[in-house]
Parts: C-alpha cells; sequence; structure tokens
C-alpha cells in the first residue's frame, strides 16, 4: 500500500538572468517527499510518488552516479510520469516544463555550493546551464538531507535548444543538427565512436576517448545520423591537429564555435575540476542554417563539479596553480585543448575574454557575493543535514597528496587517497601510484548482479560509508564555516594564478607539450573488468 507522506514546503523565487536562466536569489529552501514502491536501483527506474512544487504524483526514479553509489546520500534521476506511466512534462520550483530531472547530492561537497556555483557562473557568462533549486529530501519518510534539484541536460527550447533531430532527417541540411554529444563513461544504451586522436596524461592506463551522442537516444539515432555526427567530429579532431589548424578559413574555426570554448576553457580551468575536459564533457552542434553558416560544435552545458574548486586530492586538482588542459593520472584529456593553446589567435581571446569577465562575473566580489547568498539559504538548514551525515565533519588532520608520496617520486595525481578499510585489519593509506594511471571509472560491477541501495558495502566494516568521504577529499574541516572560509581562499589563490597566467598569452606563453601516445590499449568504459575494491586483497 502507497504510504503518503504529507510535508509542508516553500520555494524559492527565481529571477531572470539575461534571458539564459534562473538561480535563487532569495526564499527558502524547498522540501521534496518521495514515496517508493520497490528497492531503488542504478540501472532501471521504479515507480514513486513525488510531492513538489507544482507537481504532484507518479514518477520513475533510479539512483545516479558511479564510485558515489556507496556514498551514504545517494543521487537520483527522476522522470514525471501520469499514472498510466507515460512522460509528463510539468514546471519544479519555478523551473520550465520538463520530464526530466535529477537530484544531486552534495555529499563530498561539504559546501553543497559548488555544482550550483558553476552551473551560475556558465549562465553568467551567457550559455544555458541547469537551473538548480535547494531542497530537503525525504524517502519513505526517511530524512535524506539537503539536496540540489537541477534541470537535466536535456534538448528542448527552454534548454540545450537545437533542432529536433527527426528519423527522416538522413541526408541534405536536414541531417546536420541537432546533436547533443557528450565524453564521459558509457554503457551498452549509448550511440558511441572513437575519437581517432589520443588522448593525453601522465601515466594514463590508455589514451583511448570515446564520444557518445546522448541526443537523439541511440534507439532513435539513424545509421546515417550517426555516421555524420562521427565523420563531423573526426573533422573536427584531426583539423585542430593538422598543420593549417591556425588557417582562419579552413582550419578549426571553420568547424568550432570558438567563443564558447574560449569560455569553456576559462571555466573550466577557474574550477580546476579533477574530471574537467575528459568526464561530462557536453558539446551540441545545431542544424546548418540555410545559407551555408552556422552547424559548428558547440562548447557545453557545463556539468557535475563537486570536485571542483580545490576540492579533490587526485589530478592535481587541489593545487591552485596547476592547469586542468594538461590532464592527470586517471581518464585521458582531449588533446584539442591543449592544441588550441598552441593558436597565438585563441590565447589572445582567452586573454581579451578573461579580462573582461573579471570586471564583473569573475571577480571575487561576485563569487563571493554568490557564495554568501547560498550561506544565508542553507543556514536554517544545514545544520540537519550534517546530523544525517556527521561523517562529513572531521577533526581528523588529513595529509596532501604531495606529503605521502614516496622520497623522490613526483607527484603525478594518479589515485585518489583511499585511507584505510575499517573492519578488514585496516589497509595501509596507499597515497597515490604515480605511473600506473590511476583507477578508471568504477561504474558497474560485472558479474556480481546489480549494486541495491545499501548504503555502502555491509560486512566490511563500513567500508564505502564513513570513510568513503576521505576517498577523494584535499581536506577535511570541523565546520561549514570553516569549509566556506577555505572554499572562499582557495578561489582567491586560483584567480590569483589565473591573472598572472593569462596575463602572459599574447607575449610568447606556450603551453607544455605532451605529445599523444598511440596503443591498443582499450578504454574503460565505466566498468572494471574485475569487482573493485574487492581487487585489492588479491
Amino acid at each position: 500500500m502507497r504510504k503518503e507522506i504529507v510535508t509542508t514546503f516553500f520555494l524559492l523565487a527565481f529571477m531572470a538572468l539575461s534571458g539564459q536562466g534562473q538561480e535563487a536569489k532569495s526564499g527558502t529552501v524547498g522540501r521534496i517527499s518521495i514515496t517508493t514502491e520497490s528497492p531503488l536501483n542504478a540501472q532501471r527506474k521504479v515507480t514513486a510518488y513525488m510531492k513538489a512544487d507544482c507537481y504532484e504524483g507518479p514518477i520513475g526514479i533510479k539512483l545516479r552516479g558511479n564510485s558515489s553509489l556507496s556514498f551514504n546520500q545517494k543521487k537520483y534521476t527522476i522522470e514525471l510520469r501520469d499514472n498510466q506511466g507515460n512522460e509528463v512534462e510539468a514546471p519544479l520550483a519555478g523551473m520550465p516544463a520538463h520530464t526530466d530531472w535529477v537530484l544531486l547530492a552534495p555529499y563530498n561537497d561539504v559546501s553543497a555550493v559548488r555544482d550550483p556555483l558553476a552551473f551560475q557562473l556558465w549562465r553568467d557568462m551567457g550559455h544555458w546551464a541547469p537551473r538548480t533549486q535547494m531542497v530537503e529530501l525525504a524517502i519513505n519518510g526517511e530524512y535524506r538531507g539537503v539536496y540540489i534539484l537541477s534541470e537535466a541536460i536535456k534538448r528542448g527550447e527552454q534548454r540545450v535548444n537545437i533542432s529536433k533531430l527527426k528519423k527522416t532527417d538522413v541526408e541534405g541540411r536536414d541531417i546536420t543538427g541537432g546533436y547533443i554529444l557528450r565524453i564521459d563513461t558509457y554503457d551498452e544504451d549509448d550511440a558511441t565512436f572513437p575519437s581517432k586522436v589520443p588522448g593525453i596524461g601522465e601515466g594514463i592506463m590508455t589514451s583511448q576517448i570515446t564520444w557518445s551522442c546522448i541526443y537523439p537516444k541511440k534507439k532513435k539515432l539513424q545509421p546515417e545520423q550517426l555516421a555524420y555526427i562521427q565523420e563531423f567530429v573526426d573533422s573536427v579532431e584531426l583539423t585542430i591537429q593538422s598543420e593549417h589548424f591556425t588557417d582562419p578559413e579552413w582550419g578549426y574555426a571553420r568547424y568550432i564555435d570558438v567563443p564558447s570554448f574560449v569560455d569553456y576553457f576559462i571555466h573550466t580551468e577557474l574550477s580546476l575540476n579533477a574530471d574537467g575536459y575528459k568526464r561530462s564533457a557536453y558539446f551540441y552542434k545545431e542544424k546548418l542554417h540555410a545559407d551555408g553558416t552556422g552547424g559548428k560544435l558547440v562548447a557545453g552545458p557545463v556539468w557535475d563539479y563537486n570536485l571542483a574548486y580545490g576540492n579533490c586530492n587526485f589530478c592535481n586538482a587541489d593545487n591552485p596553480e596547476a592547469w586542468c588542459f594538461e590532464g592527470g593520472n586517471t581518464q585521458p584529456t582531449p588533446a584539442l585543448w591543449q592544441r588550441l593553446l598552441q593558436d597565438p589567435a585563441f590565447r589572445k581571446a582567452v586573454k581579451v575574454r578573461y579580462k573582461e569577465l573579471r570586471k564583473g562575473v569573475l571577480s571575487n566580489e561576485a563569487i563571493n557575493g554568490y557564495i554568501d547568498r547560498h550561506v544565508k539559504l542553507l543556514s536554517p538548514c544545514i545544520k540537519r543535514h550534517f546530523e544525517k551525515y556527521p561523517e562529513l565533519l572531521s577533526n581528523k588532520e588529513m595529509q596532501k597528496p604531495e606529503q605521502q608520496q614516496p622520497s623522490g617520486v613526483p607527484n603525478m595525481g594518479g589515485f585518489p587517497n583511499m585511507g584505510g578499510f575499517p573492519g578488514m585489519g585496516g589497509f595501509p593509506n596507499m597515497g597515490t601510484f604515480p605511473g600506473m594511471g590511476g583507477f578508471p571509472n568504477m561504474g558497474a560491477f560485472p558479474g556480481m548482479g546489480d549494486m541495491p541501495d545499501m548504503g555502502g558495502f555491509p560486512g566490511m566494516g563500513g567500508f564505502g560509508q564513513s570513510d568513503a568521504i576521505s576517498w577523494f577529499a584535499a581536506y577535511r574541516v570541523s565546520s561549514y564555516e570553516e569549509e566556506i572560509a577555505v572554499l572562499k581562499q582557495w578561489m582567491v589563490n586560483r584567480l590569483s594564478f589565473l591573472d598572472r597566467n593569462i596575463e602572459l598569452f599574447d607575449s610568447g606563453w606556450e603551453p607544455r607539450i605532451q605529445t599523444p601516445r598511440k596503443d591498443n590499449t582499450p578504454q574503460f568504459n565505466g566498468a572494471f573488468p574485475f569487482p573493485f575494491p574487492f581487487m585489492l586483497m588479491f
């Protein structure tokens, strides 16, 4: 029997920003209640019932994420439905109507601000990014903490506004758009194709990069359309690597929307996202205009920044004087970003745009102002969040990854700090593993069945539960106020680094050159060939 949870909630007032989106400026944190009919899993949506602003009714819901599946606080994908199970569109929390939504869990971001901040900066830079609403969530009567209710990256007039590609659009100008592409993990439900340009990074396990076409979905994407978009991406990447890549007529500017790539570079480098460029990296392509113009590859929207802004202990992501485009020891970074920086014209465009943004959107005052508003918004409920997840705050001192290196071994960014596994006698603190390429994205565990919503791995003395926050953390704090102070100081340090270096972009500055290696190592598609972390026992 369905158990309905009655909750009272209020919603944020949203303000339009340059016609691109809305961001919470005032109001209170909303509340959402969900009642499920069966256990949740990460493979398929199950039927549930949700109460939220402008919507009360059935939904489909499933777990989302990879390594985060072992966290106490889960992430969820939501699909609004009618009583017959069909998809329906409805507005939530003042955001435009759609059927697909996401509940992001800020579990390994103690500030709970990094994703909303990244999205807001991208909107303020003039692009579409998912709008968000901070909410408190209850599932089956159990309080689950503070969440970020977010739009999903989907095609639509109020989301990624590109042409709807029909099954019959298989030739001429019709086939040229629109498409939404992603560089990320993938599974059998994704339409994928390999890049013809090897990725870069120090000690990566593979140099193979795989693109996914997420719109249209694989089941609707026609063979001619997949062949077209693959050939187009091949042209983009091969042209960028060619000797004539800087030619204004026949070079990369023929294929890509340069201003969006400039902004994406600035946005990613500011964030120093551990997954920057190589994970959750989205692009879209609009249909070619009737006059032959347009139809270029656009960088963005942005997504997944909980391990950004100094909040990660691998891939040099806690070093405010590192470059994100140089990659790290996990998955390969597309070589196109390093190659674009070899063009003086691109570097000059970055410098001009960055200096413009620093006067407004990326000023210290603007960024601190956003963080302060977010802190004030969460002040009535953040204590409840930490009472639910007390492991997020700790008095334990953590060493920096570079302090854990064996003598004489450079910090190459590699593995996250795994700490010990209590209840199993404890593994030693492993730090980083230079030269081994880092852990690939774990995804699902083949051969072990579906991972249920367990809140960790039972029977292992707490592995994947209270210690999970330490896997990726570059530091630990004992209070929310301390976390916000650390975040603000990191932003000051990072902006200072970018100020000094981007100022040199038109005066002989050159990126560090890493030659893409060619190998036949298969790319991990998001799943280990053997169960992790049980592999560590053998």
